[in-house]
C-alpha cells in the first residue's frame, strides 16, 4: 500500500459511522417501495441507484420516530403502519472511493434500524418531490422484495439481502 492509500485509509478510519433508519413499505401486493436516485457521486451520471427510504437519526430522536419522518420525508407517506423491526442494527461502510466524498463527506458508512412498514394509502399519496426540501428521488416503483438487493449500488448489497431475509415473511411473492 503507498504512502496515499495509507493516508486515506487512516483519514477513513477516524470518521465516524452515521446512526439512521431504513424503511422497506410494503404495498397490499406485498411489492416493495423502491425511489431512484441519481447521486452526484457516481461518477457515470447515467447510472441508476434504486434505494429504498433510508435517513439520519437526530439527537434523540427514537429510531421508529425517525424512521416515520423519512417516510414521510423522502415519500410524502404518512398511511402507514410499522408491522416489524430487524432484530439487529446493520452497518456497511463505504468503499475507499467514496469516503470523504459520499454522506456529505463526513462519514465512513451507516449503522441502520431497519423497520418494515405496511402502506395504508394509496399509490397518488406518494410525492417524491421534497415538498419544500432537496428530493431524495427522481423516480419509483413497486418492485418484488426478492429483486430489491439487485438494485442496489453493490457495497450495499449484503446489508439489503439481510433486510430482505428478516423481512421475506411479509412478502406476497
Amino acid at each position: 500500500m503507498n504512502f496515499h492509500a495509507q493516508q486515506r485509509k487512516i483519514e477513513a478510519e477516524s470518521l465516524p459511522i452515521r446512526s439512521s433508519v431504513g424503511i422497506m413499505l410494503l404495498n397490499e401486493q406485498g411489492k416493495v417501495f423502491v425511489g431512484r436516485r441519481k447521486p452526484k457521486w457516481v461518477a457515470d451520471h447515467s447510472a441508476k441507484i434504486w434505494q429504498m427510504p433510508q435517513g439520519g437519526i437526530e439527537k434523540f430522536e427514537p429510531p421508529r420516530t425517525a424512521a416515520l419522518r423519512e417516510l414521510r420525508e423522502e415519500t410524502g407517506v404518512t398511511s402507514a403502519e410499522v408491522i416489524a423491526e430487524h432484530a439487529e442494527w446493520l452497518t456497511y461502510e463505504l468503499p475507499d472511493d467514496l469516503v470523504g466524498v459520499a454522506l456529505k463527506g463526513r462519514y465512513r458508512g451507516q449503522r441502520q434500524k431497519w423497520f418494515a412498514m405496511r402502506f395504508l394509502g394509496d399509490d397518488s399519496e406518494i410525492d417524491i418531490s421534497g415538498k419544500g426540501g432537496k428530493p431524495e428521488f427522481e423516480a419509483w416503483r413497486w418492485a418484488p422484495m426478492d429483486m430489491v438487493p439487485k438494485l442496489i449500488v453493490p457495497f450495499k448489497r449484503p446489508l439489503y439481502e439481510r433486510v430482505v431475509q428478516a423481512f421475506s415473511h411479509l412478502s406476497a411473492n
